[in-house]
């Protein structure tokens, strides 16, 4: 809670979702590439790599799992 200049205290109203009025919705046909910054587009390709590489490690693990045969 906030206060206000003169000391009142500052209300919010708050709305659930399920009551809120909807909003209109605009197509994307049209609308070009979205423009990104240097840091963003870094940030976007490091995480992609980092996805790449989480999944090529699963895929190596499952791979190193399935021809494990245990000696008996």
């Amino acid at each position: 809670m906030s206060m206000k200049q003169n000391n009142e205290p500052e209300t919010f109203e708050v709305i659930h979702p399920l009551d809120d009025v909807a909003e209109v919705k605009h197509s994307p046909e049209g609308l070009g590439p979205m423009h990104m910054s240097g840091s963003v587009k870094y940030s976007l390709y490091a995480l992609r790599g980092y996805l790449i590489l989480m999944g090529c490690m699963v895929v190596y693990r499952v791979i190193q799992l399935a021809t494990h045969h245990p000696h008996h």
